[in-house]
């Protein structure tokens, strides 16, 4: 039988395909793979009964459905399921990106997954796309896989960023146009950072760099850059930019070299078109791209992340608002912990100085009451602020906290040296304000 008539067989309206899902399945969607009409259709399903729902950075609103029905569980935190979670209809799985694949396993063990892939191939393949990410690693002990075929989805490669018709339970069809990130707009500190960054890479380093525009503005100061690798968790649209320029050559990497490697992509159609049958793209699932030990591997690696405050021992709160969830670690602490095990590799964890106008410092004496402690004092190596860089591994806690003062916003360091003195931090003798 060919893959097309088996492919006709299994094509099902959304209705149709979503009742594939049995009471108490676990429902698995990928990240930035999220399909809607099936998303949509789910509700119809009349059987749902202790089923779960897993989505990591929802692009997608929550669904309207009673807990007993469908609990939903975010394994980060997006603007879509924020509010719902300090409501409580949400719940959250903390996590190291890394760690994803088994505590899905362990929560679910014969998950359904539903997700959105690219058309299919003359073997009968279709691709993940923009998502391996924690799916891939699922895939072989899936209870029932339902996808959405989408023309606009890239074809990209990797071993476990397939799934063969045989493998599926139902598809549908659906040609929308793909969740798309806008360029963030740069402001004059995040180009501060960006260029303070920067320049601490060197020609023939590998690079990760997170999401957001501190992170956009380093790559805007690499493109004199040379030999280049690229070695993420999210593939950012500037990555077009610097393969155009050919900066990006992975050619000094260990693994998977003359590879830019990625475990999802996010960004705009200029990305997707970038990622389309792109044999120099390998998508690898977060617990290979994310596993310590192939980030060990890595000589020259250059890891950059941000942070929301950071206090005088150098503990990162990259999670938590005034003591409210905001988002997750993702893989920060994976990254922070590999990077250490590299030869001559940095860690980088950027953020504004201050918020709110100026008026809040974001390097405070300590962390507040509430907040998270993502990267460990025992973790931390660089931060970066507007005003320079705190290298902070291998200091002690004077030298720490002199450090980081000393990028902190101009207003605030009489009061943050004061503080420290107080604490115990820095000697008196060294400020004429004790």
């Amino acid at each position: 039988m060919s893959y097309q008539v088996v492919y006709k067989a299994k094509r099902f309206t959304a209705e149709e395909a979503v009742r594939f899902v049995e009471p108490g399945d676990g429902i698995i969607i990928p990240i930035t793979g999220e399909p809607p009409a099936l998303l949509e259709a789910l509700p119809s399903n009349g059987r749902l009964l202790g089923n779960r729902l897993f989505r990591m950075l929802p692009a997608l609103p929550v669904l309207d459905l009673e807990p007993e029905k469908i609990k939903q569980v975010s394994i980060f935190l997006s603007g879509l399921d924020r509010k719902g979670f300090s409501e409580g209809t949400i719940d959250l799985l903390p996590n190291h990106f890394s760690d994803i694949p088994s505590l899905l396993k362990r929560q679910t063990p014969n998950p359904v997954i539903m997700a959105v892939v690219s058309p299919m191939d003359e073997e009968g393949y279709f691709s993940l796309g923009t998502g391996v990410s924690y799916v891939g690693p699922l895939l072989a002990d899936a209870k029932s896989i339902i996808v959405e075929v989408n023309k606009n989805m890239p074809r990209t490669f990797g071993e476990q960023n397939r799934i063969h018709i045989s493998q599926v339970t139902a598809l549908i069809e659906n040609n929308f146009e793909l969740p798309s990130l806008p360029d963030p707009k740069l402001t004059e500190k995040d180009m501060k950072i960006g260029q303070t960054i920067a320049e601490l890479i060197n020609n023939g380093d590998t690079i990760q760099i997170g999401f957001g525009s501190m992170p956009n503005a380093v790559m805007e100061y690499l493109k004199d850059h040379r030999d280049l690798g690229v070695y993420t968790e999210m593939l950012p649209d500037k990555v077009v930019d610097l393969y155009e320029k050919g900066v990006i050559t992975n050619a000094n990497k260990k693994i998977f070299k003359g590879k830019t490697t990625a475990t999802f992509a996010l960004g705009s159609k200029k990305l997707y078109d970038f990622l389309d049958n792109n044999q120099d793209i390998l998508m690898l699932p977060c617990d290979v791209c994310n596993d310590v030990r192939n980030i060990a591997q890595l000589d020259n690696l250059v890891s950059v992340n941000t942070t929301v405050e950071v206090d005088f021992l150098g503990q990162c709160n990259s999670e938590t608002i005034n003591g409210k969830y905001y988002s997750s670690s993702g893989g920060q602490g994976d990254f922070t912990k590999g990077i250490r095990l590299t030869e001559n590799g940095r860690g980088i964890i950027c953020l504004y100085s201050t918020t709110k106008n100026d008026t809040i410092s974001k390097i405070v004496p300590a962390l507040p009451h509430g907040a998270v402690v993502t990267t460990s004092k025992n973790d931390v190596d660089i931060i970066v602020t507007e005003y320079g860089k705190a290298e902070l591994k291998g200091k002690t806690v004077q030298e720490r906290t002199e450090a980081l003062i000393n990028i902190a916003h101009p207003k605030f360091r009489e009061q943050l040296a004061f503080d420290a003195v107080k604490r115990g931090f820095l000697p008196k003798k060294n400020f004429y304000l004790v």
